[in-house]
């Protein structure tokens, strides 16, 4: 299929994890890579919609604090994860710890970015405490990151 993770066997993949996705070089010779950031186990469990809001709001705008290389950061369909999309090829070490980076401010952090009617198109539909709660999980499982399959 021409989606990359229509070709994953979803059965056999080990939540949490980060890998790569896909790879693009385009016509000038940028490179693009996306990461499946997987929180959850696929078909098992998944993040609330104010969970994943939150989270994409805060990684989207804490993660360029680390990294200026990131195009963008989005959730799946499937509530399983996100995904993130960066130029140039980067070391996965350089990635995790960026991820593990952003992922403690959202620890940290006393608000949701830009939840609010002006700068958001559902400004109320926000969790930080449930954003927290799953970027804990997903720093406390920072040493399996590697392991996608069993």
């Amino acid at each position: 299929m021409n989606v990359e993770s229509f070709n994953l066997d979803h059965r056999t993949v080990i939540a949490p994890y980060v890998r790569v996705a896909d790879r693009k070089e385009l016509p000038r010779g940028d490179v693009l890579v996306k990461y499946d950031v997987r929180f959850t186990q696929p078909n098992r469990a998944h993040l609330e919609m104010d969970t994943i809001h939150s989270l994409e709001h805060t990684i989207a705008e804490k993660i360029r604090n680390h990294a200026d290389y990131v195009v963008d950061f989005s959730p799946m369909g499937c509530q399983t994860g996100f995904y993130l999309i960066v130029v140039g090829d980067h070391p996965d070490d350089e990635i995790h710890e960026i991820l593990a980076a952003t992922l403690q401010d959202v620890v940290d952090a006393n608000e949701v970015p830009a939840a609010n009617e002006v700068q958001c198109g559902w400004g109320v539909h926000h969790s930080l405490t449930g954003a927290q709660r799953a970027a804990r999980t997903m720093l406390e499982a920072r040493n399996e990151w590697r392991e996608v399959t069993s």
